[in-house]
């Protein structure tokens, strides 16, 4: 990021609060020893008010704080370091904070890659790197911040679907992406932001569902993925288990089966491994085809 920022160090305060006592205290001593004419008062009344002049160029920058100076219109620097300073009189100060600060935004509803509402909110951890970018190429760079984290949030979800149900071929989703969506967000932000001199530590989605309209028929419709997900694995594990136990009865030469004794016992073993209570057996006193 080219910074436009010109440090400074200004005079220590102390040594300005010594020239407004000097400015003070002079008139003060000359006033109790010379007669009180007006051409005397004058000078003395003169000196005081460049002393209360001088006194507005008190500065005190805190720590994690920054001033900007500005002299009729003029950038002149920003003093980073923090202390008790002395500045000109006519600057004019604006503090700004070089703390890292929270985003915590609320949920908002948008569309997905391919149309679906959903509801997704960011946490955005940032901090002024650039202070006169801050203050001088944006109108309130914390309302900027704000609308463009929102700008940002939006062209993320139209990059992505919520899930792989309408679009199988996605390999990242809002969902599983995890840290390269995340990933993409914050270097969405750094090119947004970086107009404002706004560094951007961290961004992550913190919140992710589908909108209230659409909520219960996609719950609905993970609860089917999830069931037939978990019947392929039955019906898998179950022909397995079928074909384990005819080659086990053959190769023992237990019992010999033609292919309708086969069918008959295939069909018996599926049945009572897919399904999802306990089976109930029925004797049969008969031959099988009885």
């Amino acid at each position: 990021m080219k910074s436009n920022e010109k440090p400074i160090v200004p005079v220590s305060g102390y040594l300005g609060l010594l020239l407004v006592v000097l400015f003070w205290g002079v008139p003060v001593i000359t006033e109790t020893q010379l007669p009180p004419a007006w051409y005397f008062l004058l000078p003395a009344i003169l000196i005081q008010g460049i002393g209360f002049i001088l006194c507005i160029g008190f500065l005190v920058v805190n720590p994690n704080e920054s001033a900007v100076l500005v002299l009729f219109g003029k950038y002149k620097g920003t003093v980073r370091e923090n202390g008790f300073y002395w500045v000109n009189p006519f600057y004019t100060k604006q503090k700004i904070s070089l703390r890292a600060r929270n985003l915590n935004s609320e949920p908002i509803k948008v569309n997905d890659k391919v149309g679906n509402p959903i509801m997704i909110g960011v946490v955005l951890v940032w901090r002024v790197e650039d202070t006169y970018k801050s203050a001088f190429e944006v109108d309130d760079f914390e309302l900027f911040v704000h609308i463009q984290s929102e700008a940002a949030i939006r062209k993320l979800a139209g990059h992505y679907p919520y899930d792989n149900f309408d679009d199988e071929e996605a390999e990242i989703t809002l969902r599983s992406g995890g840290e390269e969506v995340n990933q993409v967000l914050e270097d969405e932000l750094r090119d947004r932001l970086e107009i404002a001199g706004i560094h951007v530590m961290e961004a992550r989605i913190s919140y992710l569902a589908y909108a209230s309209e659409i909520a219960g028929a996609m719950l609905r419709r993970q609860q089917a993925s999830a069931i037939v997900a978990a019947r392929e694995k039955i019906v898998h594990g179950a022909v397995s288990m079928v074909e384990m136990a005819l080659a086990q009865l053959s190769e023992k030469e237990i019992i010999d089966f033609d292919d309708d004794k086969k069918a008959t016992m295939v069909s018996n073993l599926m049945v009572v491994l897919c399904s999802d209570k306990d089976a109930s057996p029925v004797i049969n006193t008969g031959t099988l085809h009885q």
